[in-house]
């Protein structure tokens, strides 16, 4: 079992990850639908939120009690969640840039390899702290700045470079588009081949250095933009994963005891084998990825990254003909 959910909160447990899912589909939905939603969402709330962040350190940098005992200055202290969050909405205001047609930015031909620089740069964070949790205590743990028990091994370094050889399996930089009405970015060349690989990849990075949030951030969070490009959202996955990333940061950053100290708080097993198989399915199932990416190229006989390698496949057509 990978997760602690058993017990007498383990009903708690359940209802908490079914509204976490359904709450970031249903989020995703009102940010990508209207313009205005987008806006609310990823400029006024995090606008909102910066005021709030800085006034709590500042505060207590002043000594102020509320301050040092906020929840958020507690419990979401780290270097990580402040990049991620930062970084994730930052990829959903550039993502509307482009699907509204923002400025000459958002209708220039070079802006369209934002959304891979954009990744690259979130993928880049985890892989550090994969790697930071590796250097710190290889083969022991660590205490991180928010209370929590880290291991450090092998598995951190497997999955670091999952996260490395991740960034390759995006292909068709170029290949971005608008779909015909206008409420969605579309990446087709981001097939179920690159998804998979992410998914997994992501998972392992949140059991290994999130354990105390994987149940959540690595399950709910990752599912929710999955199922909406499965089943009615096809191309959009990346914008899915963004909005439902950036949305889940804003409240986890603001409401920690949601995770850490509620009826609602699910922990991994966070055992040093199971991280080590996890992460070695993770790093397999990139390198195939990377692999089948290599294979179409030089059957198409195109660059991956300035071409599109999927076309011709089913989730790369299904997703062109939504676009404009």
């Amino acid at each position: 079992m990978l997760f602690q959910v058993y017990g007498e909160n383990a009903m708690s447990q359940w209802l908490g990850w079914i509204m976490v899912f359904a709450g970031l589909i249903i989020a995703n939905e009102i940010a990508r639908r209207s313009k205005i939603g987008g806006i609310v969402c990823f400029l006024g709330i995090p606008a909102v939120l910066t005021v709030y962040f800085i006034s709590i350190y500042v505060c207590a940098g002043m000594g102020m009690k509320w301050a040092l005992t906020n929840p958020t200055y507690v419990h979401m202290n780290s270097w990580f969640h402040y990049a991620k969050l930062y970084a994730a909405t930052a990829g959903c205001i550039g993502f509307m840039m482009l699907k509204y047609g923002w400025g000459k930015l958002g209708r220039s031909e070079a802006f369209k390899v934002f959304p891979f620089a954009i990744v690259a740069i979130n993928i880049l964070i985890a892989v550090v702290s994969d790697f930071e949790s590796a250097f710190r205590a290889f083969g022991t743990t660590w205490i991180s700045s928010e209370g929590v028990e880290l291991m450090g091994g092998w598995h951190n370094v497997f999955n670091g470079i999952a996260g490395l050889i991740n960034i390759f399996c995006m292909t068709g930089w170029w290949g971005i588009y608008r779909s015909k009405k206008g409420d969605d970015m579309l990446w087709p060349d981001m097939t179920w081949v690159y998804i998979v690989a992410y998914d997994l990849w992501n998972f392992c990075y949140t059991y290994n250095c999130l354990p105390t949030h994987a149940w959540y951030c690595g399950l709910a969070l990752l599912l929710a933009p999955t199922v909406a490009n499965m089943l009615w959202n096809k191309g959009g996955w990346i914008q899915n994963r963004a909005n439902t990333l950036a949305l889940w940061c804003m409240f986890a950053q603001v409401f920690p005891m949601f995770q850490d100290y509620s009826v609602f708080s699910t922990n991994s097993v966070n055992n040093p084998s199971v991280n080590l198989v996890v992460s070695v399915i993770a790093l397999a199932a990139n390198v195939a990825a990377l692999g089948y990416i290599i294979y179409r190229a030089k059957k198409l006989g195109v660059n991956p990254y300035k071409h599109e390698v999927f076309k011709g496949t089913r989730d790369f057509e299904q997703a062109m003909a939504r676009a404009e």
